[in-house]
């Protein structure tokens, strides 16, 4: 541990981070750390409360978690990547969080009547074994690859920019900042995790939504004053990418209802089938993007999970407000 300790305070004294960040960055994780002990130290020995928190967490603590849940550091980096090389028209995915009142006054009725702790359970009630089973694999494969892998790596991506000189060495084995960051990241929520239940997820992920909302807003502010304004970035970007409904067919290429793509001599797209378009084409963002919306926030295990927390229907719709403007 003090070879640990030694081994960060060396990557301080050279880290591009002032005193000032590392004062932010302690302070952040002391806090979580106190929350994390006080849920823990509340808990009680049961099912409800460790899986749904009791069910009588307050309605803001419920849409912050909500929030937090839907909003992470794959976004920060990973979305805001892709919009930087996109443009808008990839917030229609984002848009489409109005599907969350249609989970509070639709389905959740529903799923509360069941009395569940998952989606899968729900399935079981409602048709077959067989169907919770099927809905488990998928869940979690489709949970581990799209949203626990890309919110490691993004983290990792974070902590290898912040701190470039951090370097492990175990057995003759060099471990770089971005996996020191990855197991980091894996470490500590799993452990509040295991020992706080779903009460420090919810708890945890109230805190982390000041953080995503004054980080983010700062972020915004800043990048947009170090490069001159609004009407810089529409200068530099272009018209298009600001343009949140893409032609069907891109320009100079000639639409076809067969399946083909063609190139010429230069590897340009000459001419190919509207529906291989994968530049956000209008008629898919209209009718696919909220099928895919409706998908994840009213059945998606990670979403629906929170619509658990609250005693009532009426709670539920009170939390469900909240995230769903901001989103």
């Amino acid at each position: 541990m003090t070879s640990l300790a030694t081994l960060f305070l060396a990557v301080a004294a050279k880290s591009r981070l002032t005193p000032l960040d590392w004062a932010v960055i302690a302070l952040y994780f002391s806090v979580l750390l106190c929350v994390a002990w006080w849920v823990v130290r509340r808990g009680k020995d049961s099912a409800a409360d460790y899986f749904l928190a009791g069910r009588n967490l307050s309605w803001w603590i419920i849409g912050a978690s909500i929030f937090a849940s839907n909003i992470g550091s794959e976004h920060v980096v990973g979305l805001a990547g892709a919009g930087a090389t996109s443009g808008v028209a990839l917030a229609h995915y984002e848009l489409h969080a109005w599907c969350l009142l249609v989970l509070a006054w639709v389905f959740v009725p529903f799923y509360m009547r069941s009395q569940v702790f998952t989606m899968p359970e729900f399935l079981e009630k409602r048709f077959s074994a067989n169907s919770r089973y099927v809905l488990s694999v998928v869940s979690l494969i489709t949970f581990i690859v799209s949203k626990i892998a890309v919110g490691i790596f993004a983290g990792g991506v974070v902590f290898g920019t912040l701190l470039p000189e951090l370097r492990l060495n175990l057995g003759g084995m060099e471990i770089d900042s971005f996996w020191i960051g990855s197991v980091l990241v894996i470490a500590l929520t799993g452990l509040y995790t295991v020992f706080g239940g779903m009460r420090a997820v919810a708890y945890n992920d109230a805190v982390q939504v000041l953080v995503l909302i004054v980080g983010s807003a700062s972020l915004t502010f800043y990048g947009l004053h170090q490069l001159g304004g609004w009407s810089e970035l529409r200068h530099w970007c272009g018209s298009d990418m600001f343009n949140l409904w893409k032609p069907l067919i891109p320009a100079a290429v000639q639409g076809t209802w067969a399946p083909v793509i063609e190139t010429n001599a230069a590897g340009h797209v000459v001419k190919q089938a509207w529906y291989f378009n994968d530049n956000f084409p209008w008629l898919g963002m209209l009718f696919c993007a909220p099928i895919i919306g409706l998908w994840y926030w009213c059945t998606d295990q990670y979403i629906v999970q929170r619509s658990f927390l609250a005693w009532c229907v009426s709670r539920w719709r009170e939390a469900a407000r909240f995230p769903s403007w901001p989103e």
